[in-house]
């Protein structure tokens, strides 16, 4: 499976993992210049912006540990274009979350981090 194949696979995975958990998927794959946004959920009246991280091994560590300080400034600055162009107030409240998922042991195990930065 290739890397896109992948990723998509996890953002299925974690697009799941968060609807059972009663959040609405507002939308996904969101692109700009800066970057991407795996998730963007709707969890009581927030926003929230889920980066998706997928790892079958733990060689580089934890798949959490990959959102690094780069990668978040680049998510919130695409969040600020996501809202700018759906006419939201840049003022709402806003979040940014991670779902880790390890796929280790062969079966998916989640963790949903809120408000990971």
């Amino acid at each position: 499976m290739n890397q896109r194949h992948r990723g998509a696979h996890g953002e299925h995975l974690a697009r799941a993992y968060l609807e059972q958990r009663g959040c609405s998927i507002v939308d996904h794959n969101f692109h700009c210049r800066y970057g991407e946004i795996d998730l963007i959920i709707r969890k009581n009246r927030a926003y929230r912006f889920v980066e998706v991280k997928l790892r079958s091994t733990h060689d580089y560590g934890i798949p959490q540990e990959s959102v690094v300080a780069r990668k978040q400034r680049k998510i919130k600055k695409t969040a600020l274009i996501w809202l700018k162009q759906r006419h939201l107030p840049i003022d709402s409240e806003i979040h940014f979350d991670v779902v880790a998922i390890s796929t280790v042991s062969g079966q998916p195990r989640f963790e949903y981090i809120e408000d990971a930065f």
